[in-house]
């Protein structure tokens, strides 16, 4: 295929060299015509392994050649990448001013052009930017529509600097937005052979993975840091503490817990968290991220609140309050401290879960709730059916399967509010919201 790639900084360089090494003819767009000469001449413009050694073989090979106009760029290629920095403004939002450039440009270019193309952004872009502002940009100067005279998509990377040409070649996966299933198999083909789920979305959450990834690599690096000034102050080996939580891949590396829902609970994770908190501050250590989940975790509780206010309705049931299905522990369940607030707001409350059973329950359950929530029992129903009959707001608290029921055998005027999505809710008619989707 024949490609263009604009910009050839980090990303468009790798690309280019790497497309090439696949077969692809290669053209390659800058403003800085050192660059050009540059890559015109088989040599890299970066330091990155194996990358001159691919870019010199193109070179040889008549599949890779740079210019400074976009023009022509465009009229040689039935495909453009554009990898045009988006760097930070001062006060942290994106400045977007370079891309919009070169999308005037692209767009002057596609006026002449009678056959559909296909622009693929890589550059980074907060999740709208495609929408509101790039695919209009186009559209303005080429005087054609997208899906129509031309077609763009978004295909983020993921790639590291020192190691971009194995991570171009073995990526995590391969993503695509783009409103188009052919177009999507066209973008797909530059990566045939390559390793990972290849996987087309919309344009917006595209757009949104790569600031997922990025911001959870830095969650992580933070996470370990902390944790590594706590065993150092201690006397521990923190590589060795960190090997052996890796070795966990059913909960710790893995899917598990991410998510998005309500608050965490329980008997272990707040306790835990107060715990190590607590250490470091004994410490004179300073952990502000291990520091900060404990009020996120009660924000996400308030917003909660707030939400369920804001229906207006005074009558609420709440459908399972152990704070994890299969369970009667009550410890801490954070759905408890919603059905406080609520009762000390006057709501008119009905409570149903099946694991818990005022009866059966003993030892450190039994206690929490004759100490801290004896209230509660009268506010229980034996039944489902008993807590759909009068409820004008129905929240699902946890995820026991009984509770599927709801989405279907609610009633038209009644609201489910769904903390943990019990279930496909896509096809529901009813009034239906969750907290996090």
């Amino acid at each position: 295929m024949n490609i263009s790639i604009l910009g050839l900084g980090y990303v468009g360089v790798v690309s280019a060299g790497c497309l090439a090494s696949r077969g692809h003819k290669i053209i390659g767009v800058d403003v800085n015509q050192l660059k050009v000469d540059m890559m015109n001449e088989g040599l890299s413009p970066i330091v990155e392994k194996d990358l001159p050694e691919l870019l010199w073989e193109a070179r040889q090979k008549n599949l890779l050649y740079a210019t400074i106009s976009v023009d022509e760029a465009i009229r040689d290629s039935e495909l453009s990448i554009v990898c045009v920095g988006t760097p930070s403004r001062a006060n942290g939002s994106l400045n977007t001013k370079y891309i919009e450039a070169v999308c005037e440009q692209i767009g002057t270019s596609l006026r002449e052009k009678e056959e559909p193309h296909i622009v693929v952004f890589r550059s980074t872009m907060l999740p709208g930017t495609m929408r509101e502002t790039i695919i209009p940009r186009l559209e303005k100067f080429s005087g054609k529509k997208q899906n129509e005279g031309f077609y763009a998509a978004f295909n983020p990377e993921f790639l590291r600097e020192s190691t971009a040409v194995y991570d171009f070649n073995n990526p995590p996966k391969t993503v695509v937005g783009v409103d188009s299933d052919d177009i999507a198999k066209k973008i797909f083909s530059l990566y045939e052979g390559v390793p990972g789920p290849m996987i087309k979305t919309k344009i917006e959450i595209a757009e949104m993975v790569k600031y997922i990834d990025n911001n959870f690599h830095a969650l992580k690096i933070t996470f370990a840091n902390e944790v590594g000034h706590i065993c150092k102050n201690i006397g521990l080996d923190s590589h060795e503490v960190m090997d052996i939580f890796m070795q966990d891949t059913k909960l710790n590396i893995s899917r598990a817990y991410l998510k998005p829902g309500f608050a965490f609970g329980g008997s272990c994770l707040p306790k835990d968290l107060r715990a190590i908190n607590y250490m470091a501050k004994m410490l004179d250590l300073e952990t502000p991220l291990l520091n900060s989940l404990l009020h996120s975790n009660n924000v996400q509780i308030l917003n909660a609140i707030k939400k369920i206010m804001a229906f207006g309705k005074r009558k609420i049931g709440i459908a399972g309050f152990s704070f994890k299905e299969g369970t009667d522990d009550l410890r801490e369940s954070p759905i408890v401290e919603v059905i406080e607030t609520l009762i000390g707001k006057g709501y008119d409350l009905k409570l149903y879960d099946r694991s818990v059973s005022l009866a059966k329950l003993m030892g450190a359950n039994k206690e929490y709730i004759n100490n801290h929530i004896p209230h509660i029992a009268s506010l229980m129903v034996d039944s489902l059916d008993e807590l759909l009959d009068d409820r004008e707001v129905i929240i699902i608290g946890n995820k026991d399967e009984e509770f599927t029921k709801l989405l279907t055998e609610a009633k038209d005027d009644q609201i489910i509010f769904d903390l943990v999505r019990i279930g496909d809710a896509s096809n529901v008619e009813k009034r239906y919201e969750g907290i996090c989707w």
